[in-house]
């Protein structure tokens, strides 16, 4: 994720969420110590599946746009588009990586490991003990992209503002809380070939569908201005 972001333009889409993905994933690391999990082996795999999902759609959107996953594509055309705020990238390409990826990496990780995905299992405890972990991590480093001296005028020109909406439309805990049934759905799914390549088809065009509201622009007319500015 470094590497990542170090050779893309800081005001790039994917960047913006990448550098959303490796703030919580460094923050959520700092709050592990004294935590206690049933299957801590079972977490740290499915963190290296989830992840492994994210880098295999940055490679397709260098590559081959065609095996790119539909989630992703809406982060991956606008990735450069004006007007839309920083949080705006880093949210939708959250959205594509919890609700899309995480489902397919549910099963893959219980595959391997041979043991049911079902909820009251002793991962599902530690899934759901490290979506409050998540929450908390998410919600600091979102405040983060709402700071600034512009960020504190246009509030005051503007009480009402686009981009409170966006972040109201997004939810770490709630995602992952449906990433979970999603992942049940495609399990109990999993010998049926056919019909469970059409959901995941069906859930990649829906949660694409997210994406593009979270990334219609937000941004005002005093920030219209600003920019201009900053190329005069």
């Amino acid at each position: 994720m470094e590497s990542t972001v170090s050779t893309l333009p800081q005001s790039d889409g994917v960047a913006c969420f990448t550098r959303l993905y490796l703030a919580v994933t460094t923050g959520v690391q700092e709050r592990l110590a004294g935590l206690v999990f049933a299957d801590p082996r079972f977490l740290a795999q499915l963190d290296v599946v989830f992840a492994g999902l994210f880098f295999y759609a940055l490679e397709s959107a260098t590559g081959n746009r065609s095996q790119m996953p539909r989630a992703w594509a809406p982060l991956v055309e606008a990735r450069s588009a004006r007007g839309i705020a920083p949080l705006q990238f880093a949210l939708a390409g959250m959205s594509a990586h919890i609700n899309r990826d995480l489902p397919v990496a549910l099963v893959a990780t219980c595959v391997e490991f041979g043991i049911e995905l079902e909820e009251g299992s002793p991962q599902h405890a530690d899934y759901v003990q490290m979506n409050r972990v998540l929450a908390e991590v998410e919600a600091k480093v979102k405040s983060q992209y709402l700071s600034g001296w512009l960020n504190r005028v246009d509030r005051l020109v503007h009480r009402i503002h686009r981009i409170d909406d966006v972040v109201a439309m997004w939810n770490v805990a709630r995602a992952r809380d449906a990433a979970w049934v999603s992942g049940e759905a495609l399990w109990a799914l999993r010998h049926q070939r056919a019909l469970s390549a059409r959901y995941l088809v069906t859930l990649d065009r829906t949660v694409g569908l997210t994406a593009r509201g979270l990334l219609v622009p937000a941004d005002t007319w005093l920030q219209r201005l600003a920019r201009a500015l900053r190329r005069a």
